[in-house]
């Protein structure tokens, strides 16, 4: 008796979606950012990008100028594509989440916002906030749960 099994192939990650994924999603925060502090307090946007280098260089990364920035820059989009990167790769042996993608983008976007909050900035080099700007806080929540649903998409397209 000959039975034929049915062939399983696990899904596979493509790389080309998920950089260019890192780079929307990197372009899509700091548009946000820089537009919102614009907006809101008139900081140029070479000092958002030195406020992110100074989560590698410390206080150090305002007084450095385009070079600072550069590594701010470099630093947001690398962490942009991690967050691409792992929604993909976690969706390669948990292909529900490419089926509904904004019921799980949702609570990866408020992971992402937990995760950066609360232990990325807090063991990086930036100093500490000194106050709470509830209307910042309650956009960057919203602009993570965007995120988040858009790395969902993304993946859709990074696994196949």
């Amino acid at each position: 008796m000959t039975t034929h099994a049915a062939t399983f192939r696990a899904p596979r990650l493509h790389f080309g979606p998920v950089l260019l994924g890192g780079l929307l999603v990197g372009t899509f925060d700091l548009v946000f950012a820089s537009t919102w502090w614009k907006i809101a307090h008139d900081v140029p946007p070479i000092r958002i990008l030195q406020s992110i280098g100074s989560g590698l260089l410390g206080e150090a990364s305002f007084e450095g100028g385009v070079r600072s920035a550069t590594i701010g820059g470099v630093a947001h989009y690398f962490i942009a594509t991690c967050m691409v990167l792992a929604f993909a790769l976690v969706a390669t042996r948990v292909p529900a989440l490419l089926r509904r993608p904004i019921a799980w983008g949702v609570p990866y976007g408020l992971f992402l916002y937990g995760l950066m909050t609360y232990v990325v900035v807090p063991l990086s080099a930036a100093a500490p906030s000194k106050s709470v700007n509830v209307p910042w806080v309650t956009a960057s929540i919203v602009v993570h749960v965007l995120i988040g649903v858009a790395c969902a998409f993304i993946a859709r397209r990074a696994v196949r």
